[in-house]
């Protein structure tokens, strides 16, 4: 089976280097609204985001006028106009005449517009009509729209082929991704391409082609004014193009990080990490990818400028063999949450940060409680550590509070898996459904490491509030809420609560100087907090 393994974007003939580090693709907005009036208004949102070019969708307009309106748009656009009037066979709402529809766009044409989009299932029909008659501002781009599937790279190779056949200036072609690694065939062939080529893949999984068209050369990327309002499936926002992934600054040469989940939309990873990248000059960005399977995705994306990952739910431990090498501490829990390719031979390295981030702040919250001491042994030495979870991140905690010293118990909602882990470790192990009834003794930990209680399903929560009491510290894995209803009931029953933030700030750190070299540990641990806080 065909994988279309990524190349090096500085190896693709029509890839433009620019000074400054910047890159040459364009960003467009789509304007989509019902009136020439309220489209005027959000072209002129849309220059203050930071767009070069509105995309002026015709068919949302009510009561369309052809020549005023287009008249309107034109002269009254702060930026160039791009405009489309996409019919319901190919994804629009236009349902009228075709002849009349083409008519309104040679009449944009004439009438100043700087790029119009034209079907390829039309695109002969519309070139036969203007007679070589082409206003030299205008710029017609040949369109493809796929919304089933991406084809092989032979596939699209011809595709592309036949579009440029038609005369277009600019060639796009917009597929569907059923799996993340499509998007390794549209790169492949944006990248080779010897015209201005728009390569976008639709859907959350091919979230990374609207951002990594500018590192492999892409022509334009679509970013809109407001989230969730997309012309197509996957379109992240303006702002986020722009704040999020500094997409002005990616280029051939940008190292690409990533976290690897499913689900994944939820991660603040991103947030954090391209903050630090920025904060220390690095030039990396770091990606969602939406993956299915995590050894097929790993293979399809097996260049070094794929330099590494975090690694989630559900595939922290499916990643442990998907490593050339493994950290012994990650190999004892039997789970990677990070992976590093080395440079020199692009060979996968694998760790496990989860449970020094988490243990850590497991402690200083007992430290802070009980007012202990840093220095000498470890509070957590002797106590009973209760973890809910089998899965990787439960493996990281349970492995990190054994090392400690403390008495660990197992309880998963399958008794089974509870019990194999605990076998491997040394633990005892219960059901999930007993936890409630379970209190030998006070002043236990209870961590959770599950994605009981987080968001969008935020009143669950593991265990009961009445078995709180036998606890003296709880610690949520679950940071999107960041008060979890566990955390919030914990505290009323008078325990200390650690939030899922000190664990992923404290994992983050721990990934980010993998990928960095050295640097001040204070220094990103407060910036990442900074970011924190002024995003959540």
């Amino acid at each position: 089976m065909e994988t279309g393994n990524v190349l090096l974007a500085s190896s693709g003939a029509n890839v433009r280097r620019v000074e400054m580090g910047k890159n040459p693709t364009l960003i467009g907005v789509p304007i989509m609204a019902e009136s020439v009036e309220k489209m005027v208004f959000d072209m002129n949102k849309a220059k203050a985001s930071g767009a070069d070019l509105v995309e002026i969708r015709l068919d949302s307009l009510n009561g369309f006028s052809p020549r005023d309106d287009l008249q309107a748009l034109i002269t009254r656009s702060p930026l160039p106009t791009l405009f489309t009037y996409r019919p319901k066979w190919e994804g629009g709402q236009y349902d009228g005449d075709e002849n009349e529809r083409l008519d309104v766009l040679r009449l944009a044409m004439e009438l100043g517009a700087d790029y119009i989009d034209v079907e390829l299932q039309v695109a002969s029909e519309f070139y036969s009509s203007i007679n070589g008659k082409k206003p030299e501002k205008s710029k017609v781009i040949v369109s493809s729209h796929n919304y089933q599937s991406t084809p092989s790279v032979e596939a699209l190779g011809n595709l592309v082929a036949k579009i440029q056949a038609t005369g277009a200036d600019i060639v796009k072609i917009a597929t569907t991704a059923l799996d993340i690694t499509d998007v390794a065939r549209v790169f492949q062939i944006t990248v080779h391409s010897q015209v201005p080529i728009i390569g976008l893949v639709m859907g959350e999984r091919g979230l990374i082609s609207r951002v990594l068209c500018a590192k492999f050369g892409g022509f334009l990327t679509f970013g809109t004014l407001e989230s969730g309002i997309v012309s197509a499936p996957g379109q992240p926002t303006i702002n986020d193009l722009l704040n999020l992934y500094n997409f002005r600054q990616l280029g051939p040469d940008t190292k690409v990080f990533g976290i690897i989940g499913k689900p994944v939309g939820h991660s603040k990873s991103p947030i954090l990490y391209n903050e630090a990248f920025k904060s220390v000059g690095f030039n990396g960005v770091y990606v969602h990818l939406l993956v299915d399977d995590v050894a097929k995705f790993l293979q399809t994306y097996s260049s070094c400028d794929f330099a590494g990952f975090s690694c989630t739910i559900p595939h922290k431990e499916a990643a442990v063999k998907c490593c050339d090498e493994v950290d012994p501490v990650a190999k004892s829990i039997g789970a990677v949450n990070c992976i590093i390719r080395r440079q020199i031979d692009g060979k996968l390295f694998g760790y496990n940060t989860d449970y020094v981030g988490a243990i850590s702040a497991i402690e200083d919250g007992l430290r802070g409680k009980h007012n202990i001491s840093s220095s000498g042994s470890s509070p957590l030495a002797g106590k009973l550590f209760v973890v809910i979870g089998a899965g990787g991140a439960g493996k990281a905690l349970a492995y990190g509070a054994k090392v400690k010293g403390a008495r660990v118990v197992i309880a998963n909602r399958t008794y089974d898996r509870a019990r194999e882990l605990a076998d491997t470790i040394g633990a005892d192990a219960l059901s999930l459904s007993d936890l409630d009834n379970f209190g030998p003794e006070d002043g236990m930990i209870l961590a959770n490491t599950t994605s009981i209680g987080m968001l969008p399903k935020v009143d669950e929560t593991p265990v009961s509030k009445n078995a709180l009491r036998n606890y003296s510290l709880v610690f949520d894995a679950v940071y999107t809420p960041k008060i979890t209803r566990l955390l919030r009931e914990a505290e009323e029953s008078g325990a200390a609560t650690v939030s899922g933030l000190e664990m992923f700030i404290g994992q983050a750190y721990e990934q980010f100087e993998s990928t960095q070299g050295t640097i001040s540990e204070n220094h990103v641990k407060v910036l990442m907090r900074f970011v924190w806080s002024n995003s959540y």
